[in-house]
């Protein structure tokens, strides 16, 4: 949906430049492309039809009538009428009970309700300090309990053991007797779902929901999921008074529809966002920033939260310190600015959460082949610096062409690839001489009057990376 609806209205705020008021054939033309972006992105038809009147009136009105930019205007109305639509701020997990605090997880079977429960264990010990144990009510599914197990290891909550010849009310009894005498904060229930709805799943989940009287009931959709969603939430909806949402899988070949969709649909609102596939990818869901995402307004304040997360502030005070101090720069220290890039979620990450407009800039340097490869060149130097020895990494100058071979075959690479790392490594080395000398100012100054990728250092004109 975000590129589709990006590409839409960018194509017609260009259209409409010369114009100097909203009227109703323009308006007309922006319906029509958002209703298509929309469609396209299996937004509910309901859902379509509610959005594009209220967009219509909103452009219609007084308050838009004099703009002297109607295209920016249309699109500001369009962005506030998303966040309206998503719900607007963010919707905190509910924690005010007596301890333990219940959230149940409910949803369809792939809809990632097992990893989403490790995701909120890890985001309630991190965020909230919160003391967490996890149980899975899900007695069908045989490799079900072992995977909550596995992903609370990660996680670093605890497990509440369950077999499934046991009954899913009887299970959540004794893991919230547990809970209790045990002081946690928090259990999270993990149930069991279905490839469709069906009345056994509803009773099952109706009863477990009586028995624990959850102060969150959390439905957890797939936002690959299209039209479908829309059946599932309104299934679950009746069933079970929902508290929040879950969308899961924002990160894959979505087209996004069920973030609107669904909170319509159930009139919950949507609490979180499964953005990747690791234990720490799930962001608290803020409309505002996603409706940013969708019209290609980018996500910075994400791409700061990311850049920081990802920063050892430690490890760079360290090389800092060592480079004022006059001791070289190694290939421990190179090793450690490439694996840094990694932990930020590499260089497509990254771009993702940049507007569309700087993006486009920069595309004519590094486009999608260009950061695929980027990405593939910073795994293989990581590979040839692995295939080091300790003191090679120390004193890259002792390495000459018979030890270039003995690395080169180890990292599965050729000796030229060794080389051209070596290389790169030296202009870094370079740097690293120059900011020691005191010459960090005037490096900078040089850098604010370069444009685009090219006036990075290491950067090329054709965006290519220091390492």
């Amino acid at each position: 949906m975000a590129s589709a609806l990006t590409d839409r209205l960018s194509r017609l705020v260009k259209e409409m430049r010369g114009q100097a008021r909203i009227t109703e054939a323009n308006v007309q033309d922006m319906l029509r492309e958002v209703r298509m972006a929309l469609l396209e992105a299996d937004v509910a038809l309901p859902v379509v039809r509610d959005f594009i009147a209220r967009v219509k009136e909103k452009a219609l009105g007084q308050e838009v009538l004099g703009s002297l930019s109607p295209g920016q205007a249309l699109v500001g109305i369009v962005n506030r009428e998303l966040v309206a639509t998503m719900g607007e701020g963010v919707s905190d997990i509910n924690l005010a009970a007596q301890p333990p605090a219940v959230i149940l997880m409910a949803g369809l079977q792939g809809a990632g309700k097992t990893t989403t429960t490790a995701k909120l264990a890890k985001h309630l010990i991190e965020k909230r300090k919160k003391k967490v144990l996890t149980v899975s009510g899900d007695v069908y599914r045989p490799a079900a309990i072992e995977q909550l197990k596995t992903v609370t290891k990660q996680a670093g909550a605890e497990w509440f053991p369950s077999t499934p010849d046991q009954k899913p009310v009887d299970i959540a009894l004794a893991a919230i007797d547990y809970a209790r005498k045990h002081y946690f904060d928090v259990l999270l229930v993990d149930t069991a779902g279905r490839l469709a709805i069906d009345e056994a799943l509803m009773r099952e989940i109706k009863e477990l929901h009586a028995v624990l009287k959850p102060v969150e009931t959390l439905f957890v959709v797939d936002a690959m999921q299209g039209q479908d969603a829309v059946n599932t939430a309104k299934a679950f909806s009746e069933a079970l008074p929902l508290t929040g949402i879950v969308l899961t899988k924002l990160d894959g070949d979505s087209r996004g529809g069920a973030a609107l969709s669904v909170r319509q649909i159930t009139g919950a609102p949507i609490k979180f966002a499964g953005v990747s596939e690791k234990i720490d990818g799930l962001e608290v869901f803020d409309a505002e920033r996603h409706a940013g995402r969708i019209l290609g307004m980018g996500d910075i304040v994400a791409l700061v939260e990311q850049v920081t997360a990802g920063v050892d502030v430690e490890a760079a005070q360290k090389l800092a310190a060592k480079v004022k101090s006059g001791a070289g720069f190694d290939l421990n220290d190179f090793l450690s600015q490439i694996q840094q890039m990694k932990s930020m979620g590499g260089i497509s990450s990254l771009m993702d959460k940049l507007p569309s407009e700087m993006t486009s800039k920069m595309a004519g340097k590094m486009g999608p082949a260009d950061m695929d490869k980027a990405e593939r060149d910073i795994r293989r130097k990581e590979g040839i610096i692995h295939s080091m020895t300790p003191l090679e990494r120390r004193k890259p100058e002792l390495i000459k062409a018979t030890r270039k071979r003995r690395i080169a075959a180890g990292a599965g690479v050729q000796v030229q690839e060794v080389n051209r790392m070596l290389n790169e490594f030296e202009q870094m080395q370079g740097m690293m001489k120059k900011m020691k000398g005191g010459g960090l100012m005037k490096m900078m100054k040089k850098m604010g009057g370069m444009k685009g990728m090219g006036g990075m250092p290491g950067m090329g004109g054709g965006g290519k990376l220091p390492f």
